[in-house]
């Protein structure tokens, strides 16, 4: 078996949501909101955090997905509903949030296809989620976040390497990137980053079903690390982005250089 092939065995199938990564006192009696907590990476961050002695509030659209999340912490937790296509959702989310350390989103809502298959609704869902939904929760909630707190923000590997019929996944990650960089100005001394994930196997690809194994494999053949991601490489990722105090408006690539493959 080629090393590739056995990093994509070893690498590729962690437990998504083990939380086994150690964050120190990073969060230790913070109050971290995650967006996007019904997703499998936003589930495995607010466990994660939640093991790490932060009080975590759990944010998105389906109440039913956050409930789930809710019962698989181990701290305190509050879940409250947030849909980021709507401002006054954001708003509502606002005032009842109150005040918090840090913030993280993982929320998307993809529009993936053949350019002459998109529709106009679909692309603007797309960037409400990705740019104009992070951009509105700052604006909302820049006044509610702790001297030294932070947004964290999902990007993805896609802007650096577009593919077709994922223009519009490139467009909405290309511009999260700047938006982060102007937000980290505009409200400073508040910090602002973003995660740009490359090919994770946080369970996403498992509609692949028995390609998956060869899809993964191929990543990794091709990534400088010779390996695809794992959730804990992401955590690791948001928990630097949240505690380094020098570290704003800057794109954390974790993607094995697969930009650059």
């Amino acid at each position: 078996m080629s090393d590739a092939k056995s990093a994509v065995k070893s690498d590729a199938k962690p437990d998504v949501g083990s939380g086994t990564v150690s964050h120190g006192t990073v969060l230790q009696g913070q109050r971290l909101v995650v967006v996007g907590a019904g997703s499998r990476t936003g589930q495995a961050l607010a466990r994660a955090a939640s093991a790490a002695g932060a009080a975590v509030v759990l944010a998105g659209p389906d109440p039913r997905k956050l409930e789930w999340t809710a019962g698989e912490l181990s701290g305190p937790s509050e879940v409250l509903a947030l849909d980021l296509v709507d401002e006054r959702s954001i708003a509502d989310f606002a005032a009842r949030v109150g005040r918090f350390d840090h913030l993280v989103s993982t929320a998307a809502i993809p529009a993936n296809g053949p350019l002459k298959d998109l529709e106009a609704v679909d692309v603007q869902r797309a960037f409400a989620a990705k740019v104009i939904g992070p951009l509105l929760l700052a604006k909302h909630l820049v006044g509610q976040v702790s001297q030294n707190g932070s947004f964290t923000f999902f990007s993805g590997v896609a802007a650096w390497r577009p593919t077709p019929a994922r223009t519009v996944m490139a467009t909405t990650n290309g511009a999260l990137a700047f938006l982060v960089q102007a937000l980290a100005v505009e409200i400073a001394p508040i910090r602002v980053n973003a995660i740009s994930p490359g090919i994770v196997d946080t369970g996403s690809w498992d509609g692949l079903g028995a390609d998956k194994e060869a899809f993964l494999r191929g990543v990794a053949e091709r990534n400088p690390a010779r390996r695809v991601g794992c959730p804990q490489d992401l955590l690791k990722a948001v928990f630097y982005a949240i505690d380094n105090a020098y570290v704003t408006g800057t794109v954390l690539h974790v993607d094995g250089g697969g930009r650059l493959a």
